[in-house]
């Protein structure tokens, strides 16, 4: 691991450390005490589901995490308005760069989110695309001058100076040597469009220890950007939107772009995001039908992870450090996930009949048996719709890609924390034996 990278960990990790002085993590699998999971395919008042009642359970189940675990989805609004600020050549001349910027009102007032659309010369027709959320801003992608570099607030670390991005990373995470990659050559050599915007842009992302005076950040500042859009926040609701949610919902914009965007194809859209952003993906993926291949990488609990297992990190860690990710009506599960009235697997069940991946790798924070277990939990789903649920094998391997089914999949690896070249190419192998089979 670089230097560089190293402190970037050790930057996303911080509110880990404070956790774990508070609270005890569990990394001992015989410390796991039994548990039961809830059926996805029984209703809440015990009715078994049957295959024509799918979206009757699947809107319970996404109201269930809307109101006691990430808040509530907001509505679509006034739609999206967008103006191209910048494009040219990119890829020694193989590629596309478009820079749009992304309002939600009419008048072109308020929040704003600044687009990077990289797209393939050589193609013929509308192309796939890969649809992410990034930590410090477009130009990360590349190196040409012309990527706007973002005013918006992120925590301090490596490349952030007084909380704001400098230049330094600058097409930094297009080269050889790092843990996370984003390989827009490669992809674009395949064929593939890059859609990006910094989740910065979007909701800010303070950490437990960042203060106001002596309020936390948290609980007043976290609640900016794109929350300007929706009012007040009510305090006394504890399912009142988060920024996870918030995040998510801007990956559903990104969605309404595409399918207004002549040069991308809507119906071959991979939607990917590492950590706190592969939790957004998820989150997106589960309540948005129209994505069809959904694979988050490495996103840790409250992602894909079953929460009863209580392996790494925890509901009771989760609220502690991340208090904006979640709403309050999570917290009264923080020393009780038995009285959970769902799981995880439940969640990943909400993506079905549609194609989902869950990439993870051995970091014990993670929980990444906790992810194999819980795609295993939801496979029934795909099953019950008529589709091949993850292959029955034992928990696989590192880079045993035994568990990678047609449309439900699992695979994991070593290493460090981010997108690696292992993960894309799982990922693009994952959603194009869908599109080449046509189903």
């Amino acid at each position: 691991m670089t230097k560089s990278r190293f402190f970037l960990l050790v930057a996303a990790l911080l509110p880990l450390a404070v956790t774990a002085s508070a609270q005890s993590v569990n990394y001992d699998e015989a410390a796991v005490a039994p548990y039961t999971l809830q059926d996805p395919l029984v209703f809440s008042n015990g009715k078994k589901v049957k295959k024509s009642q799918w979206q009757a359970r699947r809107a319970e189940i996404l109201d269930m995490f809307q109101h006691e675990m990430y808040g509530i989805m907001p509505p679509k609004g006034d739609g999206i308005f967008l103006e191209t600020i910048e494009e040219g050549p990119t890829l020694a001349g193989h590629g596309n760069r478009r820079q749009v910027r992304m309002w939600f009102r009419p008048d072109k007032t308020g929040p704003k989110v600044d687009w990077l659309i990289v797209t393939p010369n050589a193609a013929q027709g509308p192309v796939p695309v890969i649809l992410l959320l990034n930590y410090t801003g477009n130009h990360e992608f590349l190196g040409d001058e012309e990527i706007l570099v973002t005013d918006s607030w992120m925590r301090n670390g490596d490349g952030v100076e007084d909380h704001h991005i400098t230049d330094i990373v600058r097409g930094k995470y297009n080269g050889d040597g790092l843990d996370n990659i984003y390989p827009v050559g490669m992809l674009a050599s395949r064929g593939y469009a890059v859609v990006t915007a910094c989740y910065c842009d979007i909701s800010p992302d303070p950490t437990s220890a960042d203060k106001d005076g002596d309020t936390p950040m948290q609980d007043t500042f976290a609640y900016t950007g794109v929350f300007d859009l929706w009012g007040p926040r009510d305090p006394s609701r504890n399912d009142n939107t988060t920024s996870l949610m918030a995040w998510a919902w801007v990956l559903s914009r990104a969605m309404d772009m595409i399918e207004g965007d002549p040069a991308l194809d809507q119906s071959r859209v991979v939607l990917t995001g590492y950590s706190r952003l592969g939790k957004a993906a998820l989150i997106a993926g589960a309540f948005d039908e129209r994505f069809p291949v959904v694979a988050p990488v490495q996103t840790g609990g409250g992602g894909a992870p079953l929460a009863k297992r209580n392996y790494g990190e925890s509901v009771a860690t989760e609220v502690v450090s991340f208090r904006h990710w979640y709403c309050r009506a999570y917290d009264k599960y923080a020393d009780n996930t038995d009285a959970l009235p769902f799981d995880q697997h439940m969640f990943l069940a909400c993506v079905a009949p549609r194609a989902l991946l869950v990439e993870g790798f051995d970091q014990p924070w993670f929980d990444t048996k906790g992810e194999y277990l819980a795609v295993k939990a939801a496979s029934p789903v795909w099953k019950l719709l008529g589709k091949k649920g993850m292959p029955d094998v034992e928990w696989p391997g590192d880079y045993d890609t035994s568990a990678i089914g047609p449309y439900l999949g699992y695979v994991r690896r070593p290493g460090g924390h981010g997108i690696a070249p292992n993960d894309w190419t799982w990922m693009l192998d994952f959603a194009e034996g869908i599109w080449k089979a046509g189903k």
